[in-house]
Order: structure tokens, then C-alpha cells, then sequence
């Protein structure tokens, strides 16, 4: 199967000049907790996730007027549309991400493939693995 198959292609991006209250408000009324930040041609910058509010801007004290460009997470992590889904299964457990964009060449964003959607598509025992995989955090010293 490939992930232009599987992934959700209406998929919305927020400026990195929106503030984080605006993209907070976006992410409750679409019931989301991760907003790809795109520029105006939909060339994919970075990723808002309810975590990064969190702990970036509630636990920081830092005001719901910022940019979201100050507070974004910058690495993307992403696959190609015609990529087979496990390419995107085996980005997502090497970089612990729970979503994952798709991209066309010219790194525009094309859809979003969530864990769920993987787990949905996957039988019992790969979908419990790849969670486990997923949801790994490096141990704390």
C-alpha cells in the first residue's frame, strides 16, 4: 500500500506568523493536536503540536499573542505520497512521531498520515508494536 493511499489530504496548515492562541482555538474546534506551519505556497516549515503549547509557551509563561514561528518544532519528518506505507511506519518509530506529513518534491504538503490510520490499517500485533516503538522515550540519566 502507499501513503497517498492511506493519508488524510485535507489537511490545513497554519502561518508561522499566526499567533499560538489562534492555532490553540484551530486545534480544539478541528479536535487535532497537530498543526503542519506552512508558508503561503504550502512549502511545509514545521509542526505546532498541542505538546509544543504546553511546554513551550503554558510551562514558559510566554504570552498566546507569540508567533508561532517561536515556538514551533522546526525538524520535519516526512515521507513522499507514492512512498510505501512502510516507509512511513519505519520514519515514524525512528523519530517517535505519531504523524507524519507527506510531501511533494518541492516540499509542499500533500496530506498527514496518524498513527491511528496506521493502526487501522495494520493487524493487532504490528499496530501494538509500532505503538510501543513510537511512544519510546530515551531514558532519562
Amino acid at each position: 500500500m502507499r501513503c497517498e493511499e492511506l493519508m488524510k489530504k485535507d489537511v490545513q496548515c497554519v502561518s508561522p506568523r499566526d499567533t499560538v492562541e489562534d492555532a490553540a482555538i484551530r486545534m480544539r474546534d478541528e479536535n487535532v493536536g497537530f498543526l503542519p506551519v506552512c508558508d503561503q505556497a504550502k512549502k511545509v516549515l514545521g509542526t505546532l503540536t498541542d505538546r509544543d503549547i504546553v511546554v513551550r509557551v503554558i510551562a514558559a509563561r510566554t504570552p498566546a499573542n507569540t508567533p508561532i514561528e517561536t515556538v514551533m518544532t522546526r525538524e520535519i519528518v516526512a515521507c513522499r505520497p507514492q512512498d510505501d506505507i512502510q516507509k512511513a511506519e519505519q520514519l515514524m518509530m525512528q523519530n517517535h512521531k505519531s504523524r507524519i506529513m507527506c510531501i511533494d518534491d518541492s516540499g509542499r504538503l500533500v496530506g498527514v498520515i496518524s498513527l491511528s490510520d496506521l493502526a487501522q490499517h495494520e493487524d493487532a500485533a504490528r499496530a501494538l508494536d509500532m505503538l510501543r516503538r513510537i511512544s519510546e522515550r530515551e531514558v532519562r540519566a
